[in-house]
This record gives C-alpha cells, structure tokens and sequence, in this order.
C-alpha cells in the first residue's frame, strides 16, 4: 500500500506539477489576488510591492549561484571524484544507495546547509555511476530530503539569530524578547534535538522503502554518465605552446592563489569561531578547487560546466524576491498578506496548540516566502508576542517557526533548485517523492511539538 500511495503522488506531481519558472509564475498571480483580497490593495499597489521587491534578493541570488558553481567544479577534481567513489562503492544495492545519500545528506544539512545540498547531489551523481538500477529521480530526492533539518540544525538563521547579541531583538519581535536565547535553549534544546534526529535516523528508511520495483525504476542513461566524464577528460588536456599557454597551464598560479585562500580561511576560523555562512563556504569550495584542479585552465573550464546548471536561480530568485515583496507589502494601515495569515492561526490558538499552529502558518508562508531571514521578519512580531501571551516559551515558538520553514520546502522548488541543476532534472522529477517525506515529517514535528 505505501508503494501505491508513493506511484500515486509520484504520478500526480509528474502530471500537474509545471515547470519550476511556471510554478513561480503561478505563485506571483496567486499572491497579487490573495493580496488584494485579504489586504484590500489595489492592482496597482500590489505591483509596486512586487517591483520594490523584485532585486532585493540579488545578493542572495549570487551566493547561491556559486554555491551550485564552485560546489560543482570542486566535485570535479580528482581528489573529490575520488573520495566520492570510495564512499558510493559502499552501496552495493539501490536501496542502501538511496539510504545512504538520505544519511549522508540529511547530516550534512544539519552541519550547514548549503554544504549539504551540494554535497548530497554531488554524492547522488556518483552513486548513480556506480549502482545502476536505483532510480535517479527518488535517488536526487533523498540527496535533496536531508535539507529538511537544517533549520533545526548548527547553521539555523534564526536561532543564530536569537543567540547573536543584537539591539535589534526587541524590534524584531515587537518587544517580545529583550534578551539573547542561548543555543541550549533552540538548537541544543531536548525536544529540539529529538525532533532532529528523529527524521535524520527514520528519512533514510522512508525513502528507501519509496524506490519503485524493477520494471518502474528511471534510471539515467550509462552513456550520459560515462559522456559527462569523457568531457572532463577532455578538458584536461594541456597544450603548452606560447606564453600564455603555459601560464594558463602554470600549476605555480594555482599553488599561489590557493596557499593565499588557506591563509585567509584560516584567520576567518581563528578570529570567528565555526561561523560557516554562505561567503566563506563559498570562498572554501573555490580555493579548493582551484588547489585540486592544479592549473587555472582545467578550473575554468570545470567553473564553465558549472554554470550551465545555474540558469534556474538567476532566472527564478527575482520573482521569489517580488513574492516577497507583495507578501510582506503593507496597505495603509500597516497589514500585510503574510500577517493576515499569521494572525489567524494566532486567533484560533491555545497555549498546548500554539506552536503547532505557528508551524503549520510558518509553512503556508514559506511558500511564498522561501527565505529563512524573510520568514523570521514576517512572522516574528506576530508570533512571538503572541506566544509571550499565552506562556509558550520563545524558544518554542522561534523553533516552531524555524521549522515551519523547512518543513515545505519539500514541495517548494526554490531550494531544489542548485540540487536539480547539478543533476539535470526538473522540479516535477523529484517532488513526488519530496511529497512522502513532507507527510512523514510533519507528523514527527507535530508530535514534537504537542508531547515534547
């Protein structure tokens, strides 16, 4: 019955899931009608909010640009290939191949999560080299799935951000909070650890028990595989004929900048503590790679195969960026469509209900607001004076909402997008299997939340 129920929604979303660029088409037409509506703003008013808000994620767009690009040419090198292969020869079946890219990714999610993402697809792209039979797309999916703990885990936005010594804490939540929340109490937290581990030890067999029988499974064709590597090979070939030959060829130049990246990286790390943001995750991944590529010729042209999965983020963020602006897009009175959604789960709520509540609206949100930082800015000075009324603890309610934002993920193709873009796949590829994983964890959250 659960292969069943898994065929069914597999083959619901291959069938009225559109393209992800569609899909945000679709949620830009959704918000600009639910925002006149529930917050009486004119056509035009909700288009100035989505225009004022169209650029402003262009920062962000750029970070996770090069997190898909310089994850991906530091996936190419030979030490990397290397150490992927060793860890996917351990899978011998398809299903200990969607098991252990499930463990492997969710772990690495809950260390940081942009680290995760590329390193969950890059380990699913190499076990699908060595084991045949698994099914690429549940194979993407459970390299994808592990990202649904990462705002439970040491890189979460906003109980780093509650743990941060800031002036700011009292207007970001209207008041509600005034001082730090250590870590012991969010992260660090026993129900929050619970919750954690409970999906990071049972997604693995959820996922696994998902992979179709024999005659159902996709499998990726050998020869684009077997293509992809012949490519690399060929792009390494050196030709040292002129000057500027041999210095695109110079293994001196790489040694140089690389030795130069180290130092950096390590100054960042003494002087910060284990602060791994998108920027020196970033600056990690490239000095790297341009180390384990050994000259400035192969690094460009592996960064050159990169970028052919990139044009999904350049192309879809904007319009998530003006989502969020008509989302978070005031009318004269000072309501926004967001809060009107928050407010009324906080209306139907009571002290044991709340934090479900505040999940489950953090969840509705992140569809439109598929940002942590975003999501804690819309929701915050609702829900946390809220929660402070009715005698939830804030760490309770941040967490809630924290993990809100990650639960719908699973069905929002805004985060898949550098995963798919690595392993050329689209959104409908992949969302049927997320769908079974967003059920299961939901249910572990909610329970987590009432009996912890």
């Amino acid at each position: 019955m659960f292969k069943k129920f898994t065929n069914g929604c597999v083959a619901l979303v291959q069938k009225y899931l559109p393209d992800a660029f569609i899909f945000a088409i679709f949620l830009t037409i959704l918000t600009l009608v639910l925002g006149m509506i529930f917050t009486h703003q004119g056509p035009v008013a909700m288009l100035v909010h989505w225009g004022d808000g169209f650029w402003s994620l262009l920062l962000f767009s750029m970070q996770m640009a090069l997190v898909l690009v310089t994850g991906h040419a530091l996936a190419s090198s030979s030490p990397v290939k290397k150490g992927l292969k060793k860890m996917a020869g351990l899978a011998k079946t398809p299903t200990q191949a969607i098991f252990a890219v499930s463990l492997v990714s969710a772990l690495a999610c809950w260390l940081n999560w942009g680290f995760g993402l590329v390193i969950g697809a890059l380990y699913a792209m190499e076990l699908a080299r060595q084991v045949r039979d698994v099914d690429y797309r549940l194979l993407i999916a459970s390299a994808y799935s592990g990202f649904l703990v990462w705002h439970g885990g040491i890189s979460a936005s906003i109980p780093l951000t509650l743990a941060t010594t800031t002036s700011d804490l009292p207007t970001m939540t209207a008041s509600a909070i005034t001082e730090i929340i250590p870590t012991t109490q969010t992260i660090f937290s026993p129900f929050n650890l619970i919750i954690s581990f409970a999906i990071i030890l049972t997604l693995p067999l959820i996922n696994r028990a998902m992979h179709p029988e024999p005659g159902k499974v996709v499998r990726i064709s050998p020869a684009l595989l077997d293509s992809k590597n012949e490519e690399e090979e060929a792009a390494s070939v050196e030709v040292n004929e002129t000057p500027a030959d041999k210095l695109e060829n110079s293994k001196i130049i790489s040694f140089i900048i690389g030795i130069f990246g180290i130092i950096y990286i390590v100054y960042y790390f003494a002087t910060k503590g284990f602060d791994l943001n998108l920027n020196i995750l970033n600056f990690i991944f490239l000095t790297l790679g341009i180390l384990f590529h050994q000259t400035p010729r192969k690094f460009i042209k592996a960064v050159g195969e990169a970028v052919k999965g990139s044009s999904g983020i350049i192309l879809q963020f904007p319009f998530y960026a003006g989502i969020m602006g008509m989302m978070t897009g005031k009318n004269i009175d000072g309501v926004c469509l967001a809060g009107v959604i928050s407010n009324w789960f906080v209306n139907i709520s009571t002290a044991k209900s709340f934090p479900v509540y505040t999940f489950l609206s953090a969840g509705i949100i992140n569809f439109f607001v598929p940002s942590g930082g975003g999501q804690w800015a819309v929701q915050a000075p609702i829900m946390m004076p809220a929660g402070q009324a009715l005698g939830v603890p804030a760490a309770k309610t941040a967490m809630a909402i924290a993990w809100g934002d990650a639960w719908t993920n699973m069905i929002q193709p805004f985060w898949a997008l550098p995963a798919l873009g690595i392993a050329g796949l689209g959104a409908r590829d992949i969302m049927g299997f997320c769908l079974i994983d967003l059920i299961w964890s939901g249910i572990i959250i909610i329970l987590g939340f009432l009996l912890l």
